[in-house]
């Protein structure tokens, strides 16, 4: 028997090493099987009755119908953590370049392009205005411990961070090395605030 699966978004060929001969991957399947999503959004978007699964090569549902999918039948899937590095060496990316305003040094670099002799004496004057404050000491506030919160979590407090977290859960706790935690951590007397949970109706406030 042979299986269509239908992509909504371009998916690394990587997930597809598993598959075998019977499975033909398209993104104009006509009567899927299974529909492979990353972000595209299916609220509005017909369920076809040969749709037996739906996977979200991601973490989260929020653009999948879960309610259309629970009354016909569908299984919903989601790769939580498939991500999570990435996910988290950006985090980490934005906070180093806000903190240092790396692209307005860089720009600011680019602006002293033909002072010949004078860019010494240019760089020495105008290079205090990116000095910008450490990372070292600063508390970060994660709101969310998944996948990605303990990643980054941990990543703080190696680069000599302190660390607060708002969950509602203890399941990750242990996975956090040298960092204080709390359930109810305040997030507004924090340096930076950092947040991974998921969009859901619980989450938006």
């Amino acid at each position: 028997m042979n299986y269509q699966i239908q992509t909504l978004n371009a998916i690394s060929p990587a997930i597809y090493t598993q598959l075998g001969e019977h499975y033909y991957v398209s993104d104009s399947a006509g009567q899927p099987d299974a529909i492979l999503v990353r972000s595209a959004s299916m609220h509005d978007m017909p369920l076809a009755p040969s749709v037996l699964s739906i996977a979200r090569a991601g973490a989260g549902t929020n653009n999948i119908p879960i309610d259309a999918c629970t009354q016909a039948g569908v299984c919903v899937f989601n790769t939580p953590g498939a991500n999570a590095n990435a996910v988290c060496e950006m985090v980490l990316a934005a906070m180093l370049l806000s903190c240092r305003d790396i692209v307005g040094g860089v720009e600011w670099a680019r602006s002293l392009k033909g002072q010949g002799d004078g860019i010494e004496k240019a760089v020495e004057k105008g290079k205090k205005a990116f000095v910008g404050p450490e990372l070292r000491g600063k508390t970060l506030g994660v709101i969310g411990l998944g996948a990605i919160g303990v990643l980054v979590a941990n990543a703080a407090v190696a680069l000599g961070m302190k660390m607060r977290a708002r969950t509602t859960s203890s399941l990750n706790i242990t996975r956090i090395s040298h960092a204080t935690l709390s359930r109810s951590a305040n997030t507004t007397k924090r340096h930076t605030v950092s947040s991974s949970a998921p969009w859901t109706p619980s989450t938006r406030r």
